[in-house]
């Protein structure tokens, strides 16, 4: 009598009092059954299986749904998490099974252990075997199972190729006489033998054409292929929390130099990603993973009254190969000195490693004088503030950098650094634009004239250009000029992509911004920069799945909360109070009362719409925030065009940053029609 396979998978423990079924298609707690429906329990399986690896949504969809199925997948996937994780008791901001990996998918972090059921043959790791049960036609499943186990060591062609291979295999067997399948299971759809071995005799002949090209262009390509490094952030040894900026800055420093080597052959993480496993102790293997490289940098930096001394390895993942360490022991004033001598090495071997040609590191610097010390100390200082986008932090920031300039004033990074603190500053509202744009300007151009090499300098610049001057071909030229001296600069491919966007050019946006994220992966302000996007063209679902993964990681982040937006442009109102409310347990806000006062508008709740907009100033009082955007956003809810026209009128009268988007906002579409919106457009440089 055939066996039941089923019943032969290990039951799964994790966390206290999880286990998970397989065979079953169950889920308990303390060995009673938890309610979990087909496809969050599929998910919650093919999660576990992998969980070695980061899955993507992609895979998620393929997987549960089938590839090239037509449905909302996103919003689908975003559902099924939510009651896997309402299942499991997880919280998203401090999780305990589910992991969301922002811009990449998602990964199952529990420790498990597998309990063999009675009559079952040893099975020493779960992870080996892709849950069988996945709602997918039988070819796909059996190559979509022989990909996944080879993916990890083989190339995609030659998977491909054992796929298609195990395919043919499985059509030509004879048939068994299996009992029915527990009718909790996924019904798997049957197709005529003779149909699927054609099928699979087709895919075998072109994935072992795919394999025999790839094989021999694997030399020539091998010299071609871009390496990805992430420098983890150093460890601060010092024993003093105030001494963090120091040890911070020195991966910044390092992240910089080492990003300008050779963009086309090495990429560079970006600080934001790597400071993600800052304390973490994360296995290098998972970090790999999760960022998509090859080599990781890590070390760490001790300081007293005199010396500083740093430590620094080169690992390749792979195997965990320690390919270069050194240790240094120097006087405070020749860490710049250092980060050159380091970057130099690293460089040379990486090279070697890949058998690269040679190519020119990093410019070799002099020791400081003591008082370039203390401008890049300051700088250092007001940087990592910067980097933490508060409004005390910015205001902070600027004082740093203005006390590295009076200490060097021919000191461009830190022009550069005022600069982007001045233009955030405007662009967050969180002060008049008239004040600070020029200011902005005045020290993004200084920054430029001391260094013209600098890619922040020309980065700062295109922001005003593009925010305070709407002058589009500045913007675009100044962006392309900082990529062209470091395009390992994410946010000068983010801020591209925004600017590529405000006009409307939506294909090049999205594939700058997709720059932006395989440089700077964990960022959530270029994911949700990237979910902005999607909003602006109108690809809505797109737009509120990608707003939803950074809300899983970041409630706080303000760009993401644009996912209301999209949900109020289709109607979907009673979502949109719901993100509201979540928002609200952060705390109140001017920005609150705006979106409550545009989706009770919208929705044709006007009394509620008026009651909300009569608390934005009141609720502002303490933040002091521009007005001019949160009574738009009020005002559009209540269809008020005059008072609307008033406020647009009065931002392009200031230079503000809000008429940047008039051209993309869906928020104007109803002005479109009326010569003044369309006069403060065309003044705007945006009704190409």
């Amino acid at each position: 009598m055939p066996q039941d396979n089923s019943r032969t998978r290990p039951t799964i423990r994790f966390g206290r009092d999880f286990e998970l079924d397989p065979g079953l298609f169950e889920l308990r707690r303390s060995g009673r059954a938890v309610k979990l429906e087909r496809v969050p329990m599929e998910v919650l399986l093919l999660l576990v299986n992998e969980r070695e690896r980061v899955v993507s949504r992609q895979q998620i969809a393929d997987a549960v749904w089938g590839r090239g199925v037509s449905l909302d997948t996103d919003n689908s996937i975003n559902g099924a998490i939510r009651k896997l994780r309402r299942a499991l008791k997880d919280d998203p901001d401090h999780p305990r099974y589910v992991q969301t990996i922002t811009g990449r998918g998602y990964r199952f972090i529990a420790a498990v252990e597998a309990e063999e059921t009675e009559g079952s043959e040893p099975h020493s790791a779960v992870a080996a075997e892709p849950h069988s049960a996945l709602a997918v036609e039988s070819g796909s499943a059996v190559a979509a199972e022989s990909v996944s186990a080879v993916a990890a060591d083989t190339h995609p062609a030659e998977a491909a190729a054992a796929a298609v291979q195990t395919a043919a295999l499985e059509a030509t067997a004879p048939a068994t006489g299996a009992p029915e399948a527990p009718r909790t299971q996924p019904v798997r759809r049957k197709f005529p033998g003779p149909l699927l071995l054609a099928a699979a005799a087709v895919l075998l002949i072109a994935a072992v054409s795919l394999v025999v090209w790839w094989r021999r262009s694997a030399a020539h390509t091998a010299s071609q292929r871009t390496v990805r490094l992430a420098v983890l952030p150093f460890e601060n040894l010092t024993g003093d929390p105030s001494q963090e900026y120091l040890s911070d800055g020195f991966t910044e420093e390092l992240i910089t130099q080492l990003g300008s080597l050779d963009p086309q052959r090495l990429a560079v993480i970006a600080r934001t990603s790597v400071m993600f496993y800052k304390g973490a102790h994360t296995p290098l293997r998972r970090i790999a993973q999760d960022l998509g490289v090859q080599y990781v940098l890590e070390g760490s930096v001790r300081r007293d009254a005199e010396r500083v001394r740093i430590t620094a390895q080169l690992i390749q993942v792979r195997d965990q190969t320690h390919l270069w360490a050194q240790e240094y022991d120097r006087a405070p004033e020749d860490l710049l000195a250092v980060q050159s001598e380091i970057g130099r090495q690293i460089a040379e071997q990486i090279r070697l490693a890949l058998d690269q040609p040679r190519t020119a590191g990093p410019v070799e610097r002099a020791a400081l004088s003591p008082q370039e010390y203390e401008a890049w100390d300051a700088y250092l200082k007001g940087r990592y503030l910067w980097t933490r986008r508060t409004r005390q932090d910015m205001e902070d920031s600027v004082g740093w950098f203005r006390q590295a300039i009076d200490r060097d004033p021919s000191y461009a990074r830190a022009w550069a650094g005022l600069a982007d603190a001045w233009a955030l500053m405007s662009s967050y509202g969180f002060g008049p634009v008239s004040r600070y744009m020029p200011q902005a300007r005045q020290a993004a151009e200084r920054a430029v004239a001391l260094d013209p090499s600098l890619a922040e300098a020309h980065t700062s610049l295109a922001l005003v250009a593009e925010n305070y001057d709407w002058d589009w071909q500045t913007a675009e030229k100044e962006y392309r000029r900082a990529l062209a001296l470091n395009a390992n600069y994410a946010t000068a491919h983010q801020w591209f992509a925004e600017c590529l966007a405000f006009e409307g050019r939506f294909d090049e946006a999205l594939a700058e911004s997709e720059r932006a994220r395989a440089l700077d992966p964990l960022s959530t302000i270029i994911a949700a920069d990237n979910g902005a996007i999607y909003y602006y063209a109108r690809q809505y679902d797109r737009a509120i799945a990608r707003f939803q993964s950074v809300l899983d990681v970041d409630p706080a982040n303000g760009r993401a909360h644009l996912i209301v937006d999209a949900y109020t442009q289709q109607g979907r109102y009673q979502q949109a109070l719901d993100t509201i409310q979540q928002w609200r347990r952060l705390g109140d806000g001017p920005w609150i009362w705006a979106k409550l006062a545009m989706v009770y508008g919208r929705s044709g709740d006007r009394a509620r719409a008026r009651q909300a907009l009569r608390k934005i100033a009141a609720s502002n009082r303490p933040w002091d925030l521009d007005l001019t955007p949160l009574l738009d956003t009020a005002y559009a809810g209540l269809d008020d065009r005059e008072q609307r026209l008033r406020v647009l009128e009065g931002a392009y009268r200031a230079h503000g940053n809000l008429p940047t988007t008039f051209k993309v906002d869906p928020i104007y579409d109803p002005l479109r029609g009326d010569p003044r919106f369309q006069a403060m457009l065309r003044g705007a440089g945006l009704a190409r």
